[in-house]
C-alpha cells in the first residue's frame, strides 16, 4: 500500500506575526499566482491555453511547499505538488541557480498525463532560495498514436512524447537540443515556441513578486509568513474535520470502459473520519486497467484533496496545509496507482470526476444536509484533426463540451458547467471558426438531462460541430452506461451520448446506447469525418438532490414552460400532471399522483 501525508511545522501562538504583515504577505503570495494566470492567457499561442484555459499556476517555499495558488484546473493544482517534489529529487536545491527551469510530464514521477507539461523555477534573492514557481499547461498535441495523444491503446508509448525531469532552461536561456526533440514529437509545432514563452513570462512574474516582497519586508520576515500561513490552512481545515461525524463511509462509482472491457471499471472509496483526520482508501478499486484510463498517484491523490475541499474549508487559503490533516492510501496494482507501462490518457478527464463523485456520494451519509449530487462527473474531452481542403494544412483543435452539476442542499445545479477538475472554458465558437475550417452548429440546453430531485441536477447541453474539411475525431468521455447519481433520495441524470451525422440525414451513434439498445464504447480513437459531416455530442447534467416528490408543482411547471423539462417527465419523475393545452397544473390529478 502507498500513501502521502504533508507535515507541515506548527508554530507556538508566541511566534506568529502580527496580522496586518500576515495578511499583506498572504495576499502577495496570491497575487502572484494570479498575475502568472493573467500573463498565460494573454501570451500563450495555443487556443487550449489562451482560450479553453487548460493550465495552473501556482508558488511554493523553500522547501517545496504549497505556498499558494491561482483559481486554475483543481486536478492540476495539489498535483504539481509532486511534479516540483521529482524536479527537485532530479536537480536537488542546492546544484539549483537563478534561469534554471526544470519540466516533466511522466506520469510516473510526478505528471499526470502526458499532455501536462509541469514547469518548475527556483526563485532567489541576494542568492538565498525564497521558493518555487511552477506552471503547469495542457499542451494541444505531443505525438503518439492519435491526435491529442487519444489512441486509447495499451501502452503510454502510444500517447506521446514522455519527459523525464529535464532542466529545459538554463540561465533564462532554452536548451536548443530539447526543443528539438519537442518540436520533432508534435503535430502542432507552430504553438510551442510561444506556448513555452508564455510559461517562462509566468515563471518570471512570480520571480519578481517575492523578490519584491523580500525587498520590503527581509527573506526572514516572508519566510516566517511562508510558514504562518501553511499553519494556518491546516488549523482552519481540521476545526472543519471536526464538524463531520467520526465514523466509516463507503461509497462507489464506475467508468464505463477502458476501452477494452465489456464490464464497467470501479471506483471505491472508504473515508475515514477520526477527530481532525480523513483517511482516503481506494482499497477495492479495479486493478490495473489495460486500457487507457489508468491514474498515476499524483492524479488521484488531486482528485481526492479537491473533492474534499469542496464541502471542507473552500475559503482557506489554498496551500499544503489542506494536505496535512488528509491521508491517501492506495493499493499498488490499482487502476488509480498506475505504473509504467499503464496508459493514463484519461486520468484526469475521467478518473478524476469519479473520484469525485464517489467521494462526494460517501460525504453524503456524514454531512447529508450540505452535499451537492454529482456532477455530469466527466470533462467529454475531444481532439480532432482538420485539413482544410483548399490549403491542404493540417491542424489540431479541441473543445470540453460541459454539463450539469448535482442539486444542492438549497437550489438547482449549475446547467452547462465544467465539471469540478477543471476550471476551464468551453472554446467559443468564433475562435473555432476563425483558427479552423469547421462550424459550431449548436451549443443547446438538452431537455430531460438532469436528475430529479426537489432541487434537480443542472442541464446538459446538445453540441454539434460541423466538418468544413477532412477529419479525425478522438474523444474521452464516460457516462453513457447510467448517468450521474443522485444523493439523499435524488435521481440520476441522463445517459450521454455521441453521434456522426450525414449530409443525407444517417445518424451513426458512434458513443453510447443507438436507437436498437445496442451500446458502443465512447472511447473514439481515429474516427473519420469528411466535408459537411456532423458531429453531435449530448451531455449529462447533474444528479439530483432530494425526493423528486417533494419539488414544489410550480417549480416543476416552470421547468417545462422553459423547456428544461418534457411534459412526460414531469408526470413520470416528478409526479406532477400539466395539462398541455392550458400549460397549468392539473392539482387533482396531482394530488392524487402523488398519494399513490
Amino acid at each position: 500500500m502507498s500513501s502521502n501525508s504533508a507535515k507541515v511545522e506548527k508554530l507556538d501562538i508566541s511566534d506568529r506575526m502580527d496580522p496586518v504583515t500576515f495578511e499583506v504577505l498572504r495576499n502577495s503570495f496570491e497575487y502572484a499566482c494570479n498575475r502568472m494566470t493573467t500573463i498565460m492567457q494573454r501570451t500563450s499561442f495555443s487556443p487550449i491555453l489562451a482560450d479553453i484555459l487548460d493550465f495552473s499556476n501556482a508558488i511554493y517555499d523553500p522547501k517545496v511547499r504549497l505556498l499558494a495558488q491561482a483559481a486554475n484546473c483543481p486536478v492540476h493544482l495539489a498535483a504539481m505538488q509532486y511534479s516540483a517534489d521529482a524536479a527537485i529529487s532530479r536537480f536537488p536545491i542546492e546544484t539549483l541557480k537563478p534561469g534554471d527551469v526544470i519540466a516533466l510530464n511522466d506520469p510516473y514521477q510526478g505528471g499526470t498525463h502526458i499532455n501536462d507539461i509541469t514547469f518548475t523555477m527556483p526563485v532567489f534573492y541576494e542568492d538565498e532560495l525564497l521558493g518555487f514557481a511552477v506552471s503547469r499547461g495542457h499542451w494541444m498535441d505531443l505525438g503518439g498514436g492519435a491526435a491529442g495523444g487519444m489512441s486509447f491503446s495499451t501502452h503510454i508509448a502510444a500517447e506521446g512524447l514522455r519527459l523525464p525531469p529535464i532542466k529545459l532552461y538554463e540561465n533564462y536561456e532554452i536548451n536548443r537540443d530539447y526543443l528539438a526533440i519537442i518540436m520533432n514529437n508534435t503535430r502542432t509545432p507552430h504553438y510551442i515556441r510561444g506556448d513555452l514563452q508564455a510559461h517562462l513570462g509566468a515563471l518570471k512574474s512570480a520571480e519578481s513578486e517575492l523578490q519584491r516582497a523580500a525587498a520590503r519586508y527581509g527573506i526572514d520576515t516572508l519566510k516566517a509568513a511562508m510558514n504562518e500561513l501553511i499553519g494556518y490552512t491546516e488549523r482552519i481545515v481540521r476545526k472543519s474535520i471536526e464538524a463531520i461525524p467520526d465514523g466509516i463511509y463507503c461509497a462507489e462509482d464506475f467508468a464505463d470502459t477502458d476501452g477494452f472491457s465489456l464490464e464497467p471499471i470501479k471506483v471505491k472509496v472508504t473515508l475515514t473520519v477520526s477527530g481532525s483526520d480523513i483517511t482516503v482508501d481506494f482499497t477495492g478499486s479495479n486493478p490495473i486497467c489495460k486500457g487507457s484510463i489508468n491514474s498515476p498517484f499524483a492524479n488521484t491523490a488531486s482528485a481526492a484533496y479537491y473533492s474534499l475541499q469542496f464541502f471542507l474549508a473552500p475559503h482557506a487559503p489554498s496551500n499544503a496545509g489542506m494536505f496535512a490533516p488528509i491521508k491517501i492510501v492506495l493499493p499498488d496494482n490499482c487502476w488509480l496507482n498506475a505504473k509504467w507501462p499503464a496508459p493514463t490518457i484519461g486520468c484526469t478527464t475521467l478518473a478524476s470526476s469519479k473520484i469525485t463523485s464517489a467521494i462526494w456520494q460517501a460525504l453524503a451519509q456524514a454531512i447529508p444536509e450540505r452535499v451537492t449530487g454529482s456532477t455530469c462527473s466527466e470533462c467529454n474531452w475531444f481532439v480532432s484533426t482538420a485539413v482544410d481542403k483548399d490549403s491542404g494544412r493540417a491542424d489540431v483543435f479541441s473543445d470540453l463540451p460541459a454539463g450539469g452539476w448535482g442539486g444542492t442542499p438549497f437550489n438547482d445545479g449549475m446547467s452547462v458547467t465544467m465539471d469540478p477538475l477543471g476550471n476551464c472554458m468551453n472554446m467559443a465558437a468564433e475562435t473555432a471558426e476563425l483558427f479552423f475550417p469547421i462550424e459550431y452548429e449548436a451549443f443547446e440546453l438538452r431537455q430531460d438531462s438532469a436528475g430529479a430531485g426537489k432541487f434537480r441536477g443542472g442541464l446538459g447541453a446538445v453540441f454539434k460541430v460541423r466538418y468544413l474539411c477532412d477529419g479525425e475525431l478522438n474523444m474521452e468521455t464516460s457516462r453513457t452506461r447510467e448517468g450521474s447519481p443522485g444523493v439523499n433520495g435524488g435521481g440520476r441524470s441522463a445517459v450521454q451520448r455521441s453521434t456522426h451525422l450525414y449530409p443525407d440525414g444517417k445518424e451513426l451513434v458512434i458513443g453510447g446506447y443507438s436507437p436498437n439498445g445496442a451500446w458502443t464504447s465512447p472511447l473514439l480513437s481515429g474516427h473519420q469525418f469528411s466535408n459537411e459531416e456532423v458531429f453531435k455530442f449530448e451531455s449529462t447534467g447533474g444528479g439530483g438532490w432530494g425526493n423528486p416528490g417533494e419539488r414544489a408543482a410550480e417549480r416543476v411547471l416552470s421547468d417545462v414552460l422553459d423547456d428544461y423539462i418534457s411534459i412526460a417527465a414531469a408526470k413520470e419523475t416528478y409526479r406532477v400532471v400539466i395539462d398541455p393545452k392550458t400549460m397549468t397544473v392539473d392539482q387533482t390529478a396531482t394530488a392524487r399522483l402523488r398519494a399513490a
